[in-house]
């Protein structure tokens, strides 16, 4: 693959904080590898402002390998940008050409209150997750994995949806700011699983009643969700959060 440099234009969201009004800067890079990472881009881009006096763009990032679902950026109308399941940290260069005018943005979700330029407050996440609570398991030693059969399509299936990283996307690609497929991916990886069981019930209603007081919007059925998914986390399992959330709430109501 060859390698080249470019000359690029930003257009990003600047915004101090949610109290205050954002606009769009438009800001110019310069000899760009066309093999950087888009958030290796922004460092450069940073560098360049602190150089000149001006306050950097505040982002999200950790692990920059596509595992902790933090560099949430929306970029040129899609989030994570023009790559399939893939996260901003992992998009390189190389998908944009030279002279290109590249417009970034942080999620677009009520739940998600911009904290500074394109970070945003993601912790209505981790509330549901916490709603859920915990799994029951015995004190003592671990239990050998052979012990407990589970049957392998089910296996398959609790791990897809355990690849879920929390980033954010499917809310930000849904137009009703939904977090169906986030929650369906915790709630199924757990519900396939003898070892979720025990609060089976409990789990989902918990979970559901802590996303709908979050704000989040209702699920649109269009697929946006799943379409722009890092993971690639199937839509199939917003039908299992729904069958597991009905049964639920029958035996609640006995």
């Amino acid at each position: 693959m060859q390698h080249y440099n470019m000359n690029l234009n930003l257009k990003v969201w600047r915004q101090k904080n949610n109290q205050t009004k954002g606009e769009f800067k438009l800001y110019r890079v310069e000899n760009i590898s066309s093999e950087m990472s888009f958030l290796e881009m922004f460092d450069v881009l940073n560098e360049k402002l602190i150089t000149t006096g001006e306050d950097p763009v505040a982002f999200d990032h950790d692990c920059r390998e596509g595992i902790c679902g933090m560099c949430s950026m929306y970029i040129n109308g899609k989030p994570h940008g023009p790559w399939q399941a893939n996260t901003t940290c992992q998009l390189h260069m190389r998908a944009f050409k030279d002279g290109d005018t590249i417009v970034v943005e942080p999620w677009r979700a009520n739940a998600f209150p911009v904290i500074k330029d394109l970070t945003v407050d993601r912790s209505a996440f981790d509330r549901i997750i916490q709603a859920g609570g915990y799994v029951s398991v015995n004190t003592g030693n671990a239990v050998d994995g052979n012990s407990l059969p589970i049957n392998k399509d089910k296996a398959d299936a609790a791990f897809a949806a355990a690849m879920c990283i929390g980033c954010g996307a499917c809310v930000a690609a849904c137009k009703n700011s939904s977090a169906m497929l986030f929650m369906s991916a915790k709630v199924s990886h757990l519900a396939l699983l003898p070892q979720g069981e025990p609060e089976r019930h409990s789990r989902v209603i918990n979970m559901i009643a802590q996303m709908d007081k979050e704000g989040f919007g209702a699920c649109t059925n269009t697929g946006a969700c799943e379409a722009t998914c890092p993971k690639e986390i199937s839509l199939s399992n917003i039908a299992r959060l729904n069958k597991e959330y009905l049964g639920a709430s029958l035996v609640a109501d006995k």
